[in-house]
């Protein structure tokens, strides 16, 4: 299931997001909700259910109210998963200061990443549309304010940070598909592999001879047993994100290096 971002009313959304607006209040006692507790609900009810199962009659009911009684705070659902996806990523902390570029990258990828998977719905949330939030621009203010030090252009800096997010939220997207596939089938795992493994050997006896590149790689560095730990493939995404994450930083390292070099060419000249 995907969601689009800002799919509510624009000027309304980004006064809730920004909180420029003051709620309006009906004549009456004092009203019991605030737009806070609506979208604390509202995550709960997301992250037990997915997106799927978030409505504005699940948050009311959460909250023992009913959907009409959210309207004043929050229009509609549109809104509401505005509010809920920047909520979310301002649960990332700030990087401990005192660290190098390269470690403080690391360590902001390492917490947006265990953002994701604490609110795997976060993830059925297009990245097409940003949401335009306040956590969101602090998020990538972190990242820039991190990568500005190293000197790398501006042009240079703009994609590397858009390739940070991709990475970040593909290694996610894994271990939260893993985790749904496993409630969705009602498979573990590690059971589905080795049923599929053993198949595939059986259906297709010479796979050795067909595909000698994989069967080399295979052989040459074995994946561990999956055995009965449930924690396997979350461990092994995890690895593989950090081992790509790192190669990433190499890469940024030579890109730093290389602007380095053609400043250095300016100035002799």
């Amino acid at each position: 299931m995907v969601v689009y971002a800002g799919r509510g009313d624009s000027r309304r959304a980004m006064a809730l997001l920004w909180r420029t607006e003051p709620v309006a209040t009906r004549p009456g006692p004092k009203p019991g909700l605030t737009i806070d507790m609506i979208v604390a609900a509202a995550i709960e009810v997301a992250d037990a259910d997915g997106m799927a199962g978030l409505s504005m009659r699940a948050v009311g009911e959460r909250l023992g109210r009913t959907a009409m009684a959210l309207y004043t705070y929050v229009p509609n659902k549109g809104e509401l998963v505005d509010l809920m996806y920047d909520h979310a990523l301002g649960e990332v902390p700030d990087v401990e200061p005192g660290l190098d570029w390269r470690a403080a990258v690391t360590a902001w990828a390492e917490q947006l990443w265990r953002c994701y998977l604490r609110h795997p719905w976060m993830l059925e949330v297009s990245p097409a549309r940003p949401v335009l939030g306040p956590h969101e621009y602090a998020l990538v203010e972190a990242l820039v304010r991190i990568l500005r030090e190293t000197g790398l252009p501006a042009g240079v800096l703009r994609r590397v940070v858009g390739t940070l997010f991709h990475v970040v939220r593909g290694a996610a997207q894994v271990v939260a598909e893993a985790r749904g596939a496993e409630r969705e089938t009602g498979a573990a795992e590690e059971d589905w592999w080795r049923t599929r493994a053993g198949l595939l050997l059986e259906v297709v006896p010479d796979i050795a001879t067909r595909y000698p590149a994989l069967t080399w790689l295979q052989r040459a560095d074995p994946p561990a047993d999956l055995g009965p730990d449930e924690g396997y493939l979350e461990r092994e995404t995890g690895a593989t994100f950090l081992a790509g994450l790192g190669l990433l930083l190499d890469g940024i390292d030579a890109a730093i290096a290389r602007a380095g070099q053609a400043t250095s060419r300016a100035d002799s000249s």
